[in-house]
């Protein structure tokens, strides 16, 4: 299973750069288009010094990691995001005769390397965070901090999933879901405390990004004691949320009518 998802991603990583220019152009354009973001964040800090407890490096970090973990899910999840023209077109029914995985095939179905140009300012934001954060530089810490991004990724892929689920009742894909992306990625670039309680609570307990931005941010910052406990649990988040994800995804091929397409 794995090699054929890697036979996949060489698929489409050759049929993307048989138009190099193409490729270079979008890839530039993902890199710089970040950088409004970013720019609005740091002149933020600029004008009001910190954001509550937080500082402009503190919240940089932030930025990143959601940034980074978004980006490698867009890149590599990309699939189902665009999983509603495989349902109205009806070729997800060739996807059900096959013996493999629907999960895999849809997976398998495009990927979005031009994404490498949000990868890379991500890490180079992440990098300057950690330059001007000392209290971060242990392997514990570094180890968790990779931690939360492999998180990220699996908590933006299950979203994705369940967009893409939706697709079996209603074809077309739901606007919503972008806020839950696209929403969710802006929002989980700041610390949750900011929030209002019930925000803080529905993004931590129903779609777990506080387990990427906040609570393991708290103990890489040095801003709550205590032993690792908890930041040792933090990835089980993420797999859970997949984890569910992935049952509704389940129940939904079950029950999917072919468009006849």
């Amino acid at each position: 299973m794995i090699r054929l998802y890697f036979q996949y991603m060489n698929i489409h990583f050759k049929s993307q750069l048989q138009y190099r220019t193409s490729f270079a152009l979008l890839s530039i354009g993902q890199f710089f288009i970040p950088f409004m973001v970013f720019g609005g964040l740091y002149f933020m800090f600029q004008r009001f010094g910190q954001l509550q407890e937080w500082s402009f490096f503190e919240v940089a970090l932030c930025y990143a990691v959601i940034h980074l973990s978004f980006s490698l899910s867009e890149c590599f999840a990309r699939g189902f995001d665009a999983f509603s023209s495989l349902a109205a077109s009806g070729d997800f029914d060739r996807l059900l005769v096959r013996p493999r995985s629907t999960v895999l095939q849809v997976l398998g179905s495009k990927f979005e390397f031009t994404r490498i140009g949000r990868l890379l300012q991500s890490l180079l934001v992440l990098a300057w965070s950690l330059s001007h954060l000392p209290q971060v530089w242990s392997l514990t810490k570094l180890l968790i901090l990779v931690f939360m991004v492999f998180n990220g990724v699996m908590i933006f892929t299950g979203i994705f999933i369940l967009a893409a689920t939706f697709c079996f009742w209603t074809i077309q894909a739901i606007e919503v879901a972008n806020i839950f992306t696209d929403g969710g990625r802006e929002m989980a670039q700041y610390p949750l405390t900011i929030y209002s309680k019930w925000v803080t609570r529905f993004f931590t307990f129903v779609i777990p990004f506080g387990v990427v931005s906040y609570l393991p941010m708290l103990y890489l910052l040095g801003k709550k004691e205590g032993g690792l406990m908890l930041p040792m649990l933090i990835p089980f988040g993420g797999s859970m949320f997949l984890l569910f994800c992935l049952l509704v995804w389940q129940f939904g091929v079950k029950h999917y009518r072919s468009t006849g397409s």
